[in-house]
C-alpha cells in the first residue's frame, strides 16, 4: 500500500461534486438557493440541452464583492456560517461553502456579480480548475452564474446524463419546489430560449394559493384543506389534499421544514398515519406543507445535498405533525369542505359554506329534525344501542324527514338536502339547494357504523385476552429495550408483554379484538415502530381493521330498497359524522352536481 499524502484541491473537488452535483438539476437548486439566502426577489433560469450546455441563474440579490469572488469558489469559504454556534442555527438554504468549488471542477464556470450600492460589476472565470482574474463588467445589481458544459471534463459522468427533456423535467421539478418554499420570490423559467415558467411574486394568500395550483392542478384549492395549527414551539401550516383527491404515486408531496424541503421518515410515518383511516390501499395523499420550528431544533447538516434534516425531538414533532393532520381530517363531513372555520380554505364546488350550517349554533329546522330522527333510531344516548336496526324500519309519519319544497328553494335546506328516490337500490337521490346529491347509501352508512363503533371502543374498558400459554418472540436488542420502556402504555391497550433477555420478549395478554391475530408479528411490528419513532398505532390500526370489517358487514347493503324517511335520516348521519366524505376504504360517499352542471348537460341557456 502506498504512503498517505494528501489530495490535491482539484481532485477535492471533484470528490465533492460526486456527492453534491449529481445532474443539471443539482447545479440549478445550489444556484437558486444561493439566489435566495442573497435576499433576491427576482431569479431568472435560462437552460440549454436540458442543462448540459448551458446553466444560468440570474438574480437581484446583495451580490459579492470584487475581493470575494476568488472566495466564492473556493472550497469550504462562505459568509452563511462563521463558528460552532451557527452551524447549530443554521437559518439559510446553503451553509457548507462547497457548491460552487465542485462546479468550477466539473464545468467551464463564470460568476458575474455587482454589490448592492456600487456602480460596477466585476467578473471570473474557472476552466478545469484554472481561475483568470477579476475583471470590469457591466451587470446589474445582483449576481449572474453560469455553468457550461456540464462534465465536459469527466465524461465517466456526462454519459451518465440522461435525454434533453429527461434533465429538463427535473429542473421544472425542481424550480416548482422552490417557487413553493418562498411565495415572495418572483421566478423565471426558459429552455433554448423559450420562456417556460413565470411565477409572480405572492403577497397574500390568495395569490399563493394560485401558485400552489399552477404546481399541483388548478382542481388541489377546492380539494384541499387548510392547515394551520402552532403549539409547543412548532407551526405547521399549509394545504393537505382531501382523502378523495388521493393520487396514484407520491409526485404531489412537498414538506418543507424551516423553508427547506426535505424528505425525512418521521415526516412521512406521521402523513401515512394520519391518513390510514380514510385513504383507499395503494393511493397517496397530495400536500403542501410547512413546519417552522427553532433552528436548533432541527440538524440539517446530516446530508451533502442537504435532501434530508434529523429532528433533535423527533417524538414530539411526529405526535404534532400526526395529531394536526389526524384532527383536521376527521372534522371533514359530508355536505361540507371543512369544520371548524379555522381549517378551512373555501366552501367545495356547489357546497354551502360551513359556517351557513355549523353545527352548535342556533338550531335550524333541519338540525331539530335530524336530532329527533336520531333519538326515534335509538342512537342519541349510547353509540351502539339500535345500530343493529338502524336502517330498520321507521314510522312513515316522521314528516319531519320529509323533503321540504320551499325549504330547498329558500336556502334552508341542510347541506345533503332531502332525498326525493333511490336508484337501482344502491344510490340515494338527494335535492339540496345547489343541485343534486347522489349518495352511494352502502358506502356511507359503512363509515357512519365505523365511527360509532370506535366511539364505543374509546368510551369503554378495552377487553384483553389471557393467553393459555405465555408466547416467546425473538426481537431486536432496541425493541426489547422499548418494550421494557414503553410496557404500561402498552398494557393499555390491551398488549401485555415483559423482556425476557436481551433480545426477546414473553407476550401474556393481547387485546380481545384481536384474538385470531398472529401475535408474535403483531408484537414485531409494535415494538419496531415503539423503537424507530417512541410510538406506535400497531394496535389501534389493527382494531380499526377488524371494526372496518364489522361496520361493512353491519351496515345496510346494496339491493336495500328504503323508504325516503330511512333514505333521509341516512342524510342527517352523514352531515354529523367525522370523515363522512369516503368510506372506510377512501372511496367517495357522495357527490355534488350543481344546477350550471346540470345545465350544460342539456345545453339549457344555449
Amino acid at each position: 500500500m502506498s504512503r498517505i499524502r494528501p489530495l490535491p484541491p482539484e481532485l477535492i473537488n471533484q470528490i465533492a461534486a460526486g456527492e453534491v452535483i449529481e445532474r443539471p438539476s443539482s447545479v440549478v437548486k445550489e444556484l437558486v438557493e444561493n439566489s435566495i439566502d442573497a435576499g433576491a426577489t427576482r431569479i431568472e433560469v435560462d437552460i440549454e440541452l436540458g442543462g448540459a450546455r448551458l446553466i444560468r441563474v440570474r438574480d437581484d440579490g446583495d451580490g459579492i464583492a470584487a475581493d470575494d469572488l476568488p472566495l466564492a469558489v473556493a472550497s469550504h469559504a462562505t459568509s452563511k456560517i462563521g463558528s460552532f454556534d451557527d452551524l447549530e442555527h443554521v437559518a439559510s438554504m446553503g451553509f457548507r461553502g462547497e457548491a460552487l468549488a465542485s462546479m468550477s471542477s466539473v464545468a467551464r464556470f463564470a460568476i458575474t456579480s455587482r454589490l448592492k450600492g456600487l456602480d460596477s460589476a466585476f467578473r471570473i472565470e474557472v476552466d478545469s480548475g484554472r481561475m483568470q482574474a477579476a475583471r470590469p463588467a457591466q451587470h446589474p445589481q445582483g449576481t449572474s452564474v453560469e455553468v457550461r458544459d456540464l462534465f465536459y471534463n469527466v465524461p465517466a459522468r456526462r454519459k451518465f446524463l440522461r435525454a434533453e427533456r429527461t434533465e429538463f423535467a427535473h429542473i421544472d421539478d425542481l424550480l416548482k419546489s422552490l417557487a413553493l418554499a418562498r411565495s415572495g420570490v418572483e421566478f423565471r423559467l426558459s429552455h433554448n430560449g423559450k420562456s417556460v415558467r413565470v411565477w409572480k411574486a405572492a403577497r397574500d394568500e390568495q395569490a399563493m394559493l394560485t401558485r400552489v395550483a399552477e404546481v399541483l392542478g388548478d382542481e388541489f384549492p377546492q380539494q384541499s384543506l387548510r392547515i394551520d395549527h402552532a403549539t409547543a414551539g412548532m407551526r405547521l401550516s399549509g394545504w393537505v389534499g382531501l382523502p378523495t383527491a388521493s393520487r396514484s404515486q407520491a409526485d404531489a408531496q412537498y414538506f418543507y421544514v424551516n423553508g427547506r424541503l426535505v424528505r425525512d421518515r418521521v415526516v412521512s410515518h406521521a402523513v401515512r398515519q394520519a391518513y390510514a383511516d380514510v385513504l383507499f390501499h395503494g393511493r397517496y395523499p397530495a400536500f403542501v406543507l410547512y413546519l417552522d420550528l427553532d433552528p436548533a431544533g432541527v440538524d440539517v447538516n446530516v446530508h451533502p445535498a442537504k435532501h434530508e434534516v434529523r429532528f433533535r425531538e423527533q417524538r414530539l414533532v411526529h405526535d404534532f405533525l400526526f395529531r394536526t393532520l389526524h384532527e383536521a381530517l376527521a372534522e371533514t363531513r359530508a355536505g361540507q369542505s371543512v369544520q371548524p372555520e379555522s381549517t378551512a380554505w373555501a366552501a367545495a364546488p356547489g357546497v354551502a359554506s360551513p359556517a351557513a350550517h355549523a353545527i352548535g349554533g342556533q338550531t335550524t329546522g333541519w338540525q331539530s329534525g335530524f336530532a329527533q330522527s336520531r333519538l326515534h333510531l335509538g342512537v342519541r344516548e349510547e353509540p351502539l344501542a339500535g345500530y343493529a336496526a338502524l336502517m330498520g324500519e321507521v314510522a312513515s309519519n316522521h314528516t319531519d324527514l320529509l323533503p321540504h319544497t320551499s325549504s330547498v328553494n329558500d336556502g334552508d335546506a341542510p347541506p345533503l338536502g332531502y332525498a326525493i328516490a333511490q336508484l337501482k337500490t344502491i344510490y340515494i337521490l338527494a335535492e339540496n339547494t345547489h343541485g343534486l346529491v347522489l349518495v352511494d347509501m352502502h358506502a356511507a352508512h359503512e363509515r357512519i357504523t365505523y365511527e360509532k363503533l370506535k366511539s364505543a371502543r374509546v368510551c369503554s374498558n378495552l377487553r384483553s385476552q389471557i393467553l393459555l400459554v405465555p408466547l416467546s418472540v425473538a426481537v431486536s436488542a432496541k425493541e426489547a429495550a422499548a418494550a421494557e420502556e414503553h410496557g404500561e402504555a402498552l398494557a393499555e391497550w390491551g398488549l401485555e408483554l415483559s423482556r425476557s433477555g436481551p433480545s426477546a420478549v414473553v407476550v401474556r395478554r393481547i387485546p380481545a379484538l384481536l384474538e385470531g391475530a398472529d401475535v408474535a408479528e403483531l408484537t414485531r411490528n409494535v415494538l419496531g415502530e415503539l423503537a424507530q419513532h417512541g410510538s406506535s398505532r400497531q394496535l389501534q390500526e389493527l382494531e380499526n381493521e377488524l371494526l372496518s370489517t364489522m361496520a361493512c358487514h353491519g351496515s345496510v347493503r346494496a339491493g336495500r330498497r328504503l323508504t325516503l324517511p330511512e333514505m333521509n335520516a341516512l342524510l342527517r348521519e352523514m352531515e354529523a359524522t367525522e370523515r363522512s366524505g369516503q368510506c372506510n376504504h377512501g372511496r367517495p360517499t357522495w357527490v355534488q352536481i350543481n344546477m350550471n352542471e346540470l345545465d350544460k348537460l342539456f345545453l339549457r341557456g344555449r
